[in-house]
Parts: structure tokens; C-alpha cells; sequence
């Protein structure tokens, strides 16, 4: 039976390929086999399911005012009660699901590109390249996240799109630098030097060769800043930088409850629990696909 050593040298272009195809079973049975994981995964995707579902699930209009309603407490026909303008709160939660989580996906796709892009050319290339790159991630590092999406949010103007700028410009440094990282100790190794000594391009090295075997640590990475993702945005949102009224979010509907905390503690407590569900949710599946992609672990 032929070693791994000796695949390398006969098929240097199929073999991180098929590793990758025999590991997928491994690590999703490995996931699976967690039970936090999955109460996780239930989690992110019934949230998921529902705000994609949003006008299904949503009782009444999120936006539909109704003064003689105001301040309701929770009910058959209002099962979270309403605000104080007499909208529903159980179909903001709904349809605030839908922006939240479809801001913070936007912003994680984004970073993730650019992170992960930027950290590969940096550590493969080096030089020049190398220099620049890691210059912008050492300035963007140097100050606090929060602080400097805020202040670029707060340049831009109030927004779902500057929210999702703002987020992105400071986060993906930290993808770059873990990134490039991870190139520099695979770069060296056998199966990149195969590759490279039968002329292979460089975009195919790093697509085919390097992106693969770099990628799992990153995909963790996300789905556990996923949670802090949500956390910002609803952040900035309380903050009055992010969806305008009478848009439904749940981190502007937390700002909304505010000043009726004591009359009516449900305008805060739901959409704060479904900020914290989220968040968990997202920390298990996190924690889940790090033991399983993590070999010693799965042992």
C-alpha cells in the first residue's frame, strides 16, 4: 500500500482533495456526537428558519401602530406583549431575527473574503506584499474594535450598510494575521514543494494546495466570532447607528425599551434573550467544530 509520502510525489494535485473528502464524514459524525453542538446547531437554525420565514411566522404587521394597545403585557393575542406604540413585539422579535442575523451573515461572508484573501497573498508571497498588509493589520489591532467600528459607523451615518462596513473595516485584520500565520507553517511543507517543483501556477497552489488545509481553523474562528458578529451589530443598533425606525432589530428595539424597563420589562427582556439565544447558539456550534476538526480531540 503506497504511503502518503509516495501519493504526494505521484499525485500532488489530488491528494489534499481526497483527504478532505474522506474527513468530511469523520468530522460532521464527530459534530454530531456532541450534544451542546447540536442543541447549538437547533438553535442557529430554528432562529435561522425563522427569520427567513419571517412573514409566515410573524403574527400581525411589525410595524402596524396601535396607541389603544400600548404597553400591553404578554397575552393569547400578543404572546410578548406590545411596545409603547402598540406593536406587536413576538413579530418584531420575528422580523428583527431576519436583519440581525442577515447583517451579521453579510459582515462574516465579507470579512472572511477579505481576511482570508489578504492573509493568503501576505504569507505566501511575503516581501513587499507581506509588509503592507501586516502595517494595516498592526494600525487597525493598535485600537479598540468596538470603538473604531463606532467611530466609522458614526462617519458614515446611522445604517444597516454602514453597520456592516464599519464591522468588516476593523474585524478582518484579526482573519489576515491568523491567516497569514497558518500559510507561513503549511507553505513549507511537502505537498507544497511537490506542487511547486512540477510548475504548478501560484494560484494553484494556493487554491488547490494551501486553502484547504488552512481553512478549518478559520471556519471556526467564524462561527465563534458569529456570536460577537451578532453582539456588535445589535451594539451599534441600541446605540441608534444602525436600523432606522420603524425598521424592526433587536438591538434598536433594546434602546426602544429603555425608558419603560419598569412599566414594561418585556420590551427589553425578549429581544435581549434572543440576542443571548443567538450568541449561544453560535458559541456551541463553535465549540463543536473546533473538537471535531481538532484530531487529538476526536481520539
Amino acid at each position: 500500500m503506497a504511503t502518503r509520502s509516495e501519493i504526494l510525489i505521484e499525485r500532488p494535485g489530488q491528494i489534499e482533495e481526497a483527504l478532505a473528502h474522506a474527513a468530511r464524514p469523520g468530522v460532521l459524525r464527530a459534530l454530531l456526537a456532541q450534544p451542546a453542538a447540536v442543541i447549538g446547531l437547533l438553535i442557529v437554525a430554528g432562529i435561522g428558519v425563522l427569520a427567513l420565514g419571517a412573514p409566515v411566522f410573524a403574527p400581525t404587521d411589525p410595524a402596524a401602530v396601535d396607541t389603544a394597545q400600548r404597553l400591553f403585557p404578554p397575552s393569547l393575542e400578543h404572546p410578548f406583549g406590545t411596545d409603547n406604540l402598540g406593536r406587536d413585539i413576538l413579530s418584531r422579535i420575528v422580523w428583527g431575527a431576519r436583519l440581525s442575523l442577515g447583517t451579521a451573515t453579510v459582515a462574516t461572508a465579507l470579512i472572511l473574503t477579505i481576511g482570508v484573501g489578504l492573509g493568503l497573498v501576505s504569507g505566501y508571497f511575503g516581501g513587499v506584499v507581506d509588509g503592507i498588509v501586516m502595517r494595516v493589520v498592526d494600525v487597525l489591532l493598535a485600537f479598540p474594535a468596538l470603538i473604531l467600528a463606532l467611530a466609522i459607523v458614526g462617519t458614515l451615518g446611522p445604517g444597516a450598510l454602514s453597520v456592516v462596513i464599519g464591522i468588516v473595516a476593523v474585524a478582518w485584520a484579526d482573519y489576515a494575521r491568523i491567516m497569514r500565520g497558518l500559510v507561513l507553517a503549511a507553505r513549507e511543507r511537502p505537498y507544497v514543494e511537490c506542487a511547486r517543483a512540477i510548475g504548478a501556477p501560484h494560484a494553484r497552489i494556493i487554491v488547490r494546495h494551501l486553502l484547504p488545509n488552512v481553512l478549518p481553523p478559520i471556519v471556526v474562528l467564524a462561527s465563534l466570532e458569529m456570536g460577537g458578529i451578532v453582539l456588535a451589530v445589535s451594539a451599534l443598533s441600541f446605540l441608534g447607528l444602525g436600523a432606522q425606525p420603524p425598521t424592526p432589530e433587536w438591538g434598536a428595539m433594546l434602546n426602544d425599551g429603555r425608558p419603560f424597563i419598569q412599566a414594561a420589562p418585556q420590551l427589553m427582556v425578549y429581544p435581549g434573550l434572543a440576542i443571548s439565544l443567538v450568541v449561544v447558539g453560535f458559541n456551541l456550534v463553535g465549540d463543536g467544530l473546533r473538537d471535531a476538526l481538532d484530531p487529538h480531540l476526536r481520539r
